[in-house]
């Protein structure tokens, strides 16, 4: 009976909205550094740790109110507690134990083992509880449980709590963890240069009426002072045979120093062109409406110029050359393979709340074809436009579900049939496509605010700002119509595709959103 209720309990928690969610909400607030709420948290615990260690070090000498003595010893003591319970319950889930180990049971025609489920549920709280951040929490909770003047020092213990809140902390003990071997090894090194140059000091001058060298734990000291290249000058051999051993203590203390120099140094240097792509990922998740570029090569190249000015562009590119290239010429790259989903998970970005657009520039075809059904895999939505090099492969793109394929040898050849033999409309292109005639083709939406003063293209008075209306494309009906009549309506969605100087095409936006009917 009493399985019978685990189990179905187990279920209901497992599948309750309310309690996923809140379970979530405490999960992206206590460990999801992408959760826009948890930098407010991890602020107001940083604010309380230094309130907390602020009293402790003004009660070593000074009265303190009773009033902040009891903020400090219960009302952050009990914060602390509760964040601590939360953390140990967000650490695993016990529905899904009991649940994975019933249905282990079952498939084995087995009867239910609550005691295995109730061993792995102890198991996995456990390896949470003997963490080292686990373990500083609990200690920085202890002086909520005891008044002993000793057992406040425990305060301290909440400055180690910093390493779960302040980023650059992390990101610094990451960057020595990766290096976790070498320092094991120098550790062993100085801690054995250590423990003999000890022994050989201490037999050396405990003897001697004038050393002040008289315990093993001044000898200990004393070496640990002398390899770290401090060197206080409170405790000094002064036996020739004791000075001698300091003379090797302290070259190898040099050794030591440099060579810990060094790891850390290099530790830098491997790990400063991921810490900058974790700073350039943290600045993407914060725009809005960019376009996503896959490769960076001729065409991508031309793309992104264009687009850049008036859009956020954001290059993926797996060749790290390229990437650097892209990054001389003041664009945001990443050097990130376009098709792998491990990238997209990397970038943490909402593509339909936050890119315009994809686009696969490669020019090869497969990485295109490949890139795109990656993409497709977990976004059916998101607009993709691809470059096509090789004719044969349009069908593979239109498969892999590209919706616009832009086949540059078709262009070229349509072009070159509508304009041969007539070198002046060639010139009036080849100037659309210059940026050196400052002649650029733009599209407006209309909103509200232009439908209120123009309804129909012949109130535009383009021909005043000295702009060219090229169409206008119609959303409602997806159709395009080229050189409208001046009768033809505007529609709230519609785009006026407008070809102009680029500071006559301003003033004419700004006249289509000052512009108040009369």
């Amino acid at each position: 009976m009493m399985k019978s209720l685990i189990i179905n309990f187990a279920y209901y928690l497992d599948t309750s909205s309310s309690y996923q969610k809140t379970k979530r909400f405490f999960y992206n607030l206590l460990e999801n550094s992408d959760y826009k709420y948890k930098k407010y948290f991890d602020i107001f615990m940083i604010i309380l740790i230094f309130s907390s260690v602020a009293i402790l070090i003004r009660e070593v000498k000074s009265h303190v109110n009773d009033s902040l003595l009891f903020f400090n010893n219960y009302v952050i003591s009990f914060i602390f507690l509760i964040e601590y319970i939360l953390r140990l319950w967000i650490s695993s889930s016990v529905s899904k134990i009991i649940i994975s180990q019933l249905e282990h049971d079952v498939m084995l025609s087995d009867t239910f083992r609550f005691s295995k489920a109730l061993k792995d549920i102890l198991f996995s709280k456990l390896k949470y509880i003997v963490s080292v951040k686990a373990i500083i929490d609990l200690l920085a909770i202890i002086p909520f449980f005891h008044q002993l003047r000793l057992l406040r020092i425990f305060i301290l213990f909440r400055v180690f709590k910093l390493f779960r809140y302040a980023k650059s902390i992390q990101t610094f003990t990451s960057i020595i963890t990766a290096k976790k071997f070498e320092f094991f090894t120098l550790f062993i090194f100085a801690s054995i240069i250590i423990f003999v140059s000890s022994v050989i000091i201490y037999v050396m001058e405990a003897n001697n009426p004038n050393s002040s060298i008289n315990t093993l734990f001044e000898a200990v000291y004393w070496s640990i002072v002398t390899i770290s290249t401090v060197g206080y000058g409170d405790i000094t051999p002064v036996s020739a045979e004791g000075q001698v051993v300091a003379m090797f203590v302290i070259i190898s203390g040099i050794g030591v120093f440099s060579f810990t120099t060094s790891l850390i140094v290099t530790s830098f240097t491997e790990k400063l062109d991921e810490i900058k792509d974790l700073k350039v990922i943290d600045d993407i998740a914060k725009i809005k409406n960019f376009y996503l570029v896959c490769g960076y090569e001729k065409v991508a190249k031309e793309v992104v110029q264009k687009l850049s000015k008036r859009n956020k562009v954001i290059i993926l590119e797996e060749d790290i050359q390229k990437v650097e290239a892209a990054k001389k010429e003041g664009f945001t790259a990443l050097n990130y393979d376009p098709g792998s989903i491990h990238s997209y998970k990397k970038l943490r970005i909402n593509i339909n709340l936050q890119v315009k657009a994809i686009l696969c520039l490669s020019h090869s075809d497969v990485e295109n074809v490949y890139t795109a059904l990656t993409i497709r895999s977990f976004n059916k939505d998101i607009f993709i436009l691809s470059i096509l090099k090789n004719k044969a492969n349009r069908n593979k793109l239109n498969f892999a579900g590209v919706n616009e394929i832009f086949y540059e040898k078709e262009l070229v050849g349509i072009i070159a049939k509508e304009f041969v033999g007539q070198p002046v409309a060639f010139e009036a292109i080849h100037a659309l496509r210059s940026n050196i005639t400052n002649i650029d083709i733009e599209e407006i939406i209309v909103n509200d605010r232009i439908l209120q003063s123009f309804s129909t293209v012949g109130c535009l008075e383009n021909i005043k700002y000295r702009i060219v209306l090229l169409g206008v494309y119609e959303s409602s009906k997806k159709r395009f119509l080229f050189n409208p009549i001046d009768s033809t309506l505007l529609e709230k969605g519609d785009y006026l595709v407008v070809i102009g100087n680029t500071q006559f095409l301003k003033e004419f936006n700004t006249h289509l959103h000052t512009k108040v009917s009369k």
